[in-house]
């Protein structure tokens, strides 16, 4: 059963029992991490996903609380014998970063290590970022503090699509990206430069005519789910609820 995993649902400030926001697609023949942080085996052990399934991983943007877990992924992955190659996408904003932290730990002089192949997207909307015979991803650039993209997931066999604003101000490529989502996972950050509340994320899913909406990256140790489900329900008459860390979202 192809399925989204929410790894993590916090925002910047992880607590006990929420993760910074991350998530995994496991499906036949592509399993797709959605940002990396903490220690990702760990994450991915409970999730009941094996770290040699993954395929690719993709990055929204170069944030810490979005990015802190990949040079431990790819050393971990390493030093356990993973032979096969990785894909990573992401921005040229972000990439270019990220090779430049691994240099920092001087990753090319790490012997046998497995081939790693990064994957430049384009800064527009609607840009494939991956197809397989199963699925096919898309991102869209959002409205954050750096260059950033949300993404569209949608799976073929099924008709399912699941959109993920990322960290984002409300924004027409939003509306677009999610236009007609099966879910949509929104942001709930709180009403600020390069963010949005829950009520925000409430009218974004109203106005994209979405079926269900999740809400995550919320600040998890100040707000009630009682508090954040009722703003954005102000705006939103479909289904609210919470993305709870380990939460799974089945797609076909």
């Amino acid at each position: 059963m192809a399925k989204v995993i929410i790894l993590g649902s916090s925002n910047a400030v992880a607590t006990e029992g929420h993760d910074n926001t991350h998530m995994v697609f496991v499906g036949k023949d592509r399993t797709v991490m959605v940002d990396c942080v903490s220690s990702p085996l760990l994450r991915l052990e409970k999730a009941g996903v094996d770290f040699r399934a993954v395929t690719d991983l993709v990055l929204t943007h170069f944030h810490p609380d979005h990015v802190s877990g990949v040079p431990l992924l790819l050393m971990d992955m390493w030093l356990l014998g993973r032979r096969s190659a990785l894909d990573v996408h992401g921005l040229d904003h972000t990439l270019e970063r990220v090779e430049a932290l691994m240099g920092f730990y001087g990753w090319s002089n790490w012997p046998e290590f497995f081939p790693v192949a990064f994957r430049r997207v384009a800064e527009k909307e609607l840009t494939q970022v991956l197809e397989s015979q199963e699925i096919r991803m898309l991102s869209s650039p959002v409205r954050h503090l750096i260059p950033t993209i949300g993404i569209r997931l949608e799976h073929k066999g099924s008709a399912k699509v699941i959109a993920y604003s990322c960290d984002t101000e409300p924004c027409p490529e939003v509306l677009r990206l999610a236009a007609g989502a099966d879910v949509l996972i929104h942001e709930a950050a709180g009403k600020g430069r390069g963010h949005s509340s829950a009520e925000q994320a409430g009218e974004v899913a109203r106005q994209a005519e979405v079926r269900r909406l999740l809400l995550i990256h919320y600040p998890t140790g100040r707000h009630t789910s009682d508090d954040l489900v009722r703003e954005a329900r102000g705006r939103f008459q479909g289904e609210v609820a919470l993305a709870e860390d380990l939460m799974e979202i089945e797609l076909g």
